[in-house]
């Protein structure tokens, strides 16, 4: 078993090894004064660099997601969730979809300014818009960026309704701007609670905010008329499924307006990195774990197909599907989803007016 990477998702720098590109190769000598600069040890530092893309709406027909468009302020997730399924995305430049996805980011900080310019595209067409599809909008660096936040101010200006998908209390930086626009329709929300063990959370989701502060971000934004959604995801079997109907009841307590649940997803790089972290952190029910899971991929760690990689089937996907339906009855969830306003939108002009047509 491989020594312990502490305050960080990934156990290692799984090398990219999809589109041809070649495997990482430490330097001999570096390798050798590592220890003597270091000290023992893997000593981990979060970077960011400034990225410069020439668009930032990404669309999307995949007919088993709710959103056709998406906004990513960031590339790579500090947050470091072991199970995230955006961590192939760094493979595509290079980089390492385990360590590197969470200690190597990318942001983008003229993102509200190339949306601005799509919203005033002739013939351009709203539709709600969707953060955190990627990566996280409120992952640690939003505090210094505030990139989602120049993104909520530019949907308030032209009344582009979008909804939110985070596991940070960040969110709250922006309550005074998820109010109006929530006063408008415009907004929804939903923060994804996986446990509620903060030991369990810290090995899970590491530099996440805790599950207590996550519940009391979902009543902050309940409180003041923010549609709320709760996801309890990933359910893992045999690991997080415990929690299912505790979160769930405590979700009907804060006044969340639905609930959702999703299975564990590992596609590509993500299945190893799972495993290893299994065999690090609950060694005694790996076997058992990935038993399950296969069980509801028909034999394989991951389906990718359509709707099968959101609809595991068996017994145990069964059994989890009728525990959740039981729970958010009795927590009482009206399960009413939020019916956003795309009839408000105004396209800008460059000059940052709104246009009278």
């Amino acid at each position: 078993m491989s020594s312990k990477v502490h305050g960080r998702g990934a156990q290692s720098a799984a090398a990219p090894t999809r589109f041809g590109l070649a495997s990482r190769v430490d330097d001999g000598d570096w390798r050798d004064a590592r220890e003597e600069i270091d000290g023992p040890g893997p000593k981990l530092r979060t970077t960011v660099t400034d990225e410069f893309p020439k668009s930032i709406l990404t669309f999307n027909s995949s007919p088993d997601v709710p959103f056709d468009r998406s906004v990513n302020a960031y590339r790579g997730c500090e947050h470091g969730c072991i199970y995230c399924y955006a961590r192939p995305t760094h493979a595509y430049h290079d980089l390492s979809p385990g360590l590197d996805f969470e200690t190597k980011l990318f942001a983008k900080p003229q993102a509200a300014a190339l949306l601005r310019k799509t919203f005033a595209k002739r013939g351009y067409v709203p539709k709600p818009l969707a953060m955190g599809t990627n990566t996280d909008p409120y992952q640690p660096i939003e505090t210094r960026y505030r990139i989602t936040r120049q993104v909520l101010e530019l949907c308030l200006e032209v009344g582009h309704p979008l909804t939110i998908t985070t596991k940070s209390a960040r969110v709250l930086d922006d309550l005074d701007l998820l109010r109006e626009l929530a006063g408008r329709r415009l907004v929804a929300v939903g923060v994804s609670v996986t446990s509620l063990d903060p030991r369990l959370s810290g090995l899970l989701e590491p530099r996440a905010s805790s599950p207590a502060k996550r519940l009391a971000a979902l009543k902050a934004l309940a409180d003041a008329g923010v549609p709320t959604h709760l996801g309890v995801s990933p359910v893992i079997p045999a690991i997080t499924d415990q929690f299912i109907e505790a979160i769930v009841a405590q979700g009907g307590e804060l006044g969340v307006r639905s609930a959702s649940w999703i299975m564990l997803r590992l596609p590509h790089e993500v299945a190893p990195l799972f495993r290893e972290w299994l065999d690090n952190h609950f060694p005694d029910r790996a076997d058992k774990v990935m038993h399950t899971v296969q069980s509801m991929r028909q034999g394989k760690d991951y389906d990718s197909a359509f709707f099968a990689r959101m609809k595991p089937v068996g017994v145990w996907a069964d059994l989890i599907r009728t525990r959740f339906r039981i729970a958010v009855k009795k927590a009482g969830i009206p399960q009413a989803r939020a019916e956003l306003d795309c009839a408000q939108f105004r396209a800008p002009r460059l000059d940052g007016q709104l246009s009278l047509l």
